[in-house]
């Protein structure tokens, strides 16, 4: 018999908490919540404060039955569910099932799986925080009254298996708002002009600032071919000013959810649900063998603080001092500022031990786990170092009336450089680029000029990296919502993906112009980010929250029974593929599955046959001479080429064939993503051209 009973929600963390707590304790995983709202019906009694109808959920019978019989058992029963609103209902919904006194000393948290950690948190038991309770159950609730209310709608007057919910509502509308504004953009013309320069045998790049010492820009070909003959015409191209400054370049503070998921998706590719479901992993525990059993690799994964506790400050103080120089660690060890919109419940991401390099954990992890561990650890380490310090250069070059300007700059002192540096979207990684030694008075040699034709671009389409971004920007939901709220809008078909970059479907603006008739609330970025709020103001115990969904749905139901009434069924024509169904003669019409378009034939259900869409690229298989080249998907979704004739030919490659031929061996050329853009190559010899960004 053990003393006590300890429920946490994994088998991963039971195992790892049993070892360090020792044989008095008993652990059991509850495996996530036990109850919760039916998935039958609403579950939310309207007529009577909201009040929900839990029930315990489907299959977790067996579960609850053999914690039950352990809690017979035990003298004491600790709740370690996680320190977060969800695990402060699940460790509410236990007790209730339990019979546990909620104002008991019952819930233990801890925001790291180490020994120490653990032990520490079982000396400080606390009674349930209702308020976190609350501020789950508003959120619940709410999601509840929406998708309950709406996606019946849907289904009625558009197609089945659709939903509404809020915080999916507003990332479709950015997405769709911003191919709204790619659809009317207008690109300009405009021009730069570049030029290279020599001071003796040393060269250096230059751009066209402007006029008389005004920035101005160019934006014809007349225009470059005015300043093209005013230089013709000049006496000379002279350094009329040099301007050296010093300037401190300080490290980013440690992840939190939004940023880990944002740099998982820049530096490892990593989509948001992948990054998570790797980070649980290393939350949850490692076995690093027997010296030190299973271990937890870093803090609690879901937060939107950058807050570090003293003891990992020390640490790593230590450890960047021992590993690189005194000269290296944080000067001051100030708090991070906390963020307008967050929680700042615990702390950020980071390693539970900083002694625990990526190097030495290489054998116990995966490769997904380590790239993503060293990605943690790394940004961790640098949030703790001192600032780099660049030296810049700035260089006026004068001929007549026109100006040139050069800028430089070089590593002085790397200081977090020498570990990590954050990545960026879309913009070029920052590299020395040094002048020659320059003076005011220099005369200078012209050795090329180059004018160049450019259009202004729109703005990009959303990666689930800057949706991420922006959602947390507006203060729309939260850590634990935004791998969802992403895997839910490709499910449903609202969105599909061209490039890693969201592009909304037909059915995904059919929704979304509904919505916007009917529930315009539901879809607006501030209602939904002050509705957030609301929820904030429940878990610091300022507002109730049967007053905050009482407040919503009074609005919401005038909404609701206005679109009951009016809102049109709306039929969604098939897309005909062009081609005949092979086996019963009707068109194939395309469709949209859970993994993508596909065609189907328009005689279903009386014929079931269905096929994969080919998109050929245009271009002859270079093996068998007889095939077409198409691209196809892999088990993971990721896209190769390959010849139309397999498994006759079995022509494969993960670079884009061209129509081309190498000019030099006539051989196939390809196209080779880069990070910086598209370089066409060849397969067989040395051949490249300019990449394409």
């Amino acid at each position: 018999m053990s003393d006590y009973l300890v429920i946490v929600e994994s088998p991963a963390k039971a195992k790892t908490i049993e070892k360090y707590l020792g044989k008095k304790y008993k652990v059991k995983a509850s495996m996530g919540h036990v109850r919760d709202l039916p998935k039958s019906q609403m579950g939310v009694d309207v007529e009577h404060n909201f009040e929900p109808k839990y029930i315990t959920i489907r299959g977790k019978g067996p579960v609850l039955k053999e914690i039950k019989t352990a809690a017979k058992k035990a003298k004491k029963i600790f709740l370690a569910a996680d320190p977060d609103r969800e695990g402060e209902a699940i460790a509410w919904h236990l007790a209730h099932s339990l019979d546990i006194d909620i104002h008991s000393d019952c819930r233990v948290v801890f925001n790291e799986i180490t020994k120490d950690a653990i032990k520490e948190s079982f000396k400080h038991p606390r009674a349930i925080n209702m308020n976190l309770v609350d501020a789950q159950q508003a959120r619940r609730v709410l999601d509840r009254l929406v998708g309950y209310n709406i996606s019946p709608l849907l289904w009625k007057k558009v197609k089945k298996g659709l939903s509404a919910g809020r915080v999916q509502s507003v990332a479709l509308r950015l997405i769709i708002d911003r191919e709204n504004e790619i659809n009317a953009f207008k690109p300009e013309e405009y021009w730069t002009l570049g030029a290279e320069f020599k001071k003796g045998s040393e060269a250096f790049h230059a751009n066209y600032y402007g006029l008389n010492g005004k920035k101005t820009e160019i934006h014809s070909e007349q225009e470059v071919k005015e300043l093209l003959q005013k230089l013709k015409e000049g006496s000379g191209y002279k350094v009329t000013r040099v301007v050296k400054k010093e300037r401190k370049r300080n490290p980013s503070p440690s992840f939190t959810t939004s940023s880990l998921q944002q740099e998982a998706a820049r530096k490892l590719n990593y989509r948001a649900k992948k990054t998570m479901m790797l980070a649980q992993q290393l939350y949850e525990g490692i076995d690093l063998g027997k010296k030190e059993g299973t271990v937890g690799l870093i803090t609690y994964m879901r937060t939107d603080s950058t807050r570090i506790s003293q003891t990992a400050q020390n640490e790593s103080n230590e450890y960047i001092v021992s590993e690189y120089g005194s000269d290296y660690a944080k000067k001051s060890s100030g708090t991070e500022k906390k963020q307008g919109n967050a929680q700042d419940a615990h702390e950020a991401i980071r390693p539970t031990s900083v002694l625990r390099t990526p190097q030495s954990m290489k054998e116990y992890l995966s490769r997904d786990q380590l790239r993503l561990y060293k990605l943690i650890w790394e940004r961790f380490v640098a949030s703790q170092m001192s600032s780099a310090i660049m030296d810049t250069l700035s260089v006026d070059i004068v001929n007549g009336d026109v100006m040139f300007r050069a800028t430089g700059s070089k590593v002085k002192f790397p200081g977090f450089m020498k570990v990590y540096v954050e990545g960026k979207d879309d913009e070029k990684e920052e590299k020395d680029n040094w002048l020659p030694e320059l003076v005011e008075g220099d005369l200078i040699e012209e050795h090329q000029l180059d004018p160049k034709q450019h259009f202004t671009q729109p703005p990009p389409r959303f990666t689930e990296a800057r949706l991420v971004k922006t959602l947390e920007e507006l203060g729309i939901g939260r850590p634990s919502t935004y791998a969802p709220t992403l895997d839910t809008i490709q499910k449903r078909g609202y969105v599909s993906l061209d490039n890693k970059r969201f592009v909304p479907t037909e059915l995904g603006t059919i929704v979304h112009e509904i919505m916007n008739e009917f529930f315009p609330d539901i879809i607006n970025a501030e209602f939904t980010a002050s509705m957030e709020h609301s929820l904030d103001e429940v878990e610091e115990g300022n507002k109730q929250w049967i007053s905050i969904i009482d407040d919503f749905y009074k609005d919401f139901e005038s909404h609701l029974t206005k679109a009951e009434e009016e809102m049109e069924k709306i039929e969604i024509k098939p897309e005909y593929a062009g081609e005949d169904c092979e086996e019963c003669g009707h068109p194939m019409v395309f469709k949209m599955g859970r993994y993508g378009k596909f065609m189907a034939c328009s005689n279903f259900p009386d014929c079931r046959n269905t096929k994969a869409i080919v998109k050929e690229i245009g271009v002859k298989c270079p093996t068998c001479h007889e095939g077409n080249i198409i691209e196809r998907k892999s088990k993971k979704k990721r896209i190769f080429y390959g010849c139309d004739r397999f498994p006759e030919c079995e022509f494969l490659s993960w670079d884009k064939p061209i129509e081309r031929k190498c000019p030099k061996c006539e051989q196939l050329l390809v196209e080779k993503k880069l990070k910086k853009g598209v370089q066409v190559q060849c397969t067989s010899c040395d051949y490249k051209e300019e990449v394409q960004s």
